[in-house]
């Protein structure tokens, strides 16, 4: 053991400790504990990741200072704190053995790393867990299991409820950030590390080129194809269309394992431009209706782990939206807060949290700021619960001439209808997403962009505020000549014009899609006789907004969010398969008796206010 920092000798680091797991393989672990007490037990906080245990966290930063800390560095200030912290690289992940298959190792591997830590003799068998995205997977994955010592964590953007329903696949569709990733981690990957011409091979991998050649893509003809490794599981989750037992394992399913999941104390904290939002307000709801330790929620108007940044996207929320400063000094200070309290057991430590925080989007002037953005507003309010108690459902049906009203329609109203090309889907403008750099960005965006493949549903301008903070569902009666095809929508807040957004500016809010084949069962699916009509559900991701006075609410219509979502060839073929494509008409009726709609959960005036 040796001391940590030159100048700092009060943390020693024990370096690529081989931890074995169940089937002898060895896991490369870091531990840091505290130089002059290391005889002493100490609780622990562990972070499993992938991304390299010995190299910074891009979201270990803060609003006073924006350059990431090393994890050494964040091991330090909890080490100083009374805690031995541990960071392990994921099975077949740098230093550690085995081969990488994203996700499905991570529970039992969580577990025998649980196991391990709570016999040795400097633990005091309390466990917590903290990391973003992906190491907030191996978090949800290792509880899921009851994994040993687990008292407190800090699942911050990720800890899949249901991965079939949000961050592999969602409402039948695939994300296509599955393959943008694996091209990136597979770049940094040993085997290419230590091969030159492959690795020169890969970093030129255009996917930009290989995204216009989708429906070509198979093992061995794919922008992975030097990376088999890769390539392999990116397919293998691809291909499993049907929600079956692969996707009910640990690790991908926490729904599952709501009864046996660790009972300690948890924040589920996500972003409404995270994919993870639904996972985050899933896992809390599930959780906290089991009774025990205490179990928070915090949404933020966020892109995925931006928690610093005031804006997402093109859009500003204003010096509010910042974590900094609103809901603790920084993010360190909230985690520590947190396991002073739940983990260290310390009842003079408050709970640093409301059981709901959520940022309420809205309320700004619409205007540009210095950087250029537009200036949307909002505030913290703390909650009781999520969903929210006094949510009012409202439908707001689709009207032919393209209006958007609590009306009900007319009994001969038209149907609409527009043609989808797989060959040139509706492209991706912000939204939930993550990990698709330079192809598609997430945040909101003005979403004026007028194509003949949307239909696009607006409302009056509102005569009063009005709050929509909740899940948005659309229904649609729908018709297709293609015996197979997706539904995509947005919801959309639409400022009036002003002189620095002549046209006025339509800001998405939340978005959905559903693949028609699983229209009835995500399990059994069917395929669409052509001309006949069904009726469709489509969730979409939960926001907060506010619609001022004079604002619009908009919904657009489409078949496609791409590279989000992998296009539907239309021809009813296997899902990740090389085969034929179609074009698609497709028609979404109006009418009385086939009213489409979207529901939206409105909120009763309130006093809203910072969190605290």
């Amino acid at each position: 053991m040796t001391p940590l920092l030159k100048d700092d000798s009060s943390v020693i680091l024990q370096r690529d400790v081989m931890v074995p797991m169940r089937d002898g393989v060895l896991l490369a672990t870091d531990i840091y504990m505290p130089a002059g007490d290391a005889a002493t037990p100490h609780p622990v906080i562990l972070e499993r990741t992938p991304y390299g245990k010995h190299l910074p966290s891009r979201s270990e930063c803060s609003a006073a200072d924006p350059q990431p800390k090393s994890r050494a560095e964040i091991a330090a200030y909890f080490v100083q704190h009374g805690y031995i912290v541990i960071y392990q690289d994921c099975r077949g992940r740098y230093q550690s053995q085995g081969s990488f298959v994203k996700y499905t190792s991570d529970s039992e591997d969580g577990y025998d790393t649980c196991a391990w830590i709570v016999a040795q003799p400097w633990c005091n068998g309390r466990i917590g867990t903290k990391g973003l995205s992906y190491a907030a997977h191996t978090q949800a994955a290792l509880a899921s299991l009851n994994a040993p010592g687990v008292k407190a964590m800090f699942v911050d953007s990720g800890g899949f409820a249901n991965a079939y329903q949000g961050g592999i696949r969602r409402g039948g569709a695939f994300e296509l950030k599955q393959a943008t990733w694996a091209l990136r981690q597979a770049l940094e990957s040993t085997a290419v590390q230590d091969d030159p011409a492959t690795l020169a091979a890969l970093a030129a991998v255009d996917m930009r080129v290989w995204l216009r050649r989708l429906h070509e893509w198979q093992p061995g003809h794919s922008p992975l194809s030097l990376a088999p490794e890769y390539e392999s599981f990116l397919f293998d989750q691809w291909r499993r269309g049907v929600f079956d037992d692969y996707w009910r394992q640990a690790g991908l399913y926490a729904q599952g394992f709501y009864p046996q999941f660790s009972d300690a104390a948890m924040v589920h904290m996500s972003s409404w431009y995270d994919p993870y939002s639904r996972t985050a307000a899933a896992n809390y709801a599930g959780l906290a209706a089991r009774g025990g330790a205490p179990v928070h929620l915090i949404l933020g108007p966020w892109t995925h782990g931006n928690r610093s940044l005031t804006y997402a996207g093109d859009v500003d929320f204003g010096p509010q939206a910042q974590l900094d400063g609103q809901l603790a000094p920084d993010f360190l200070a909230l985690r520590l807060q947190w396991f002073e309290r739940w983990l260290k057991q310390d009842r003079a430590a408050p709970d640093p949290l409301a059981p709901v925080t959520i940022f309420v989007m809205g309320g700004g002037d619409g205007r540009k700021n210095a950087e250029g953005r537009m200036s949307h507003g909002g505030q913290w309010r703390s909650e009781q619960s999520w969903p929210l108690p006094d949510a009012r459902q409202v439908a707001f049906y689709l009207h032919g001439d393209g209006t958007l009203s609590p009306q009900t329609p007319q009994p001969e109203a038209p149907a609409l209808s527009y043609c989808y090309d797989p060959a040139d889907p509706t492209p991706t403008t912000g939204g939930a997403v993550t990990s698709g750099e330079p192809l598609m960005f997430g945040g909101a965006f003005d979403q004026r962009r007028e194509r003949d493949d949307v239909l696009v549903f607006e409302s009056a301008p509102l005569h009063q505020d009005m709050e929509v903070s909740g899940d948005i569902s659309l229904h649609l009666w729908v018709s297709s000549d293609c015996v197979d095809t997706d539904f995509t929508f947005k919801l959309i807040d639409v400022y009036p014009p002003c002189d620095d957004y002549p046209q006025g500016y339509a800001m998405n809010l939340s978005d959905g899609i559903l693949r028609a084949r699983y229209r009835d069962s995500w399990s059994e699916p069917t395929l669409l006789t052509p001309g006949q009509v069904y009726a469709l559900r489509i969730d979409g991701y939960p926001t907060s907004n506010l619609f001022q006075r004079g604002h619009r609410i908009r919904i657009d219509i489409a078949s496609s969010n791409f590279p989000h979502f992998d296009s539907n060839p239309n021809s009813g073929n296997a899902e990740g398969y090389p085969g034929p494509v179609r074009v698609a008409r497709n028609r979404v009726y109006l009418d009385h008796a086939r009213p489409s709609h979207v529901m939206l959960p409105v909120i009763p005036p309130r006093q809203g206010g910072k969190h605290g």
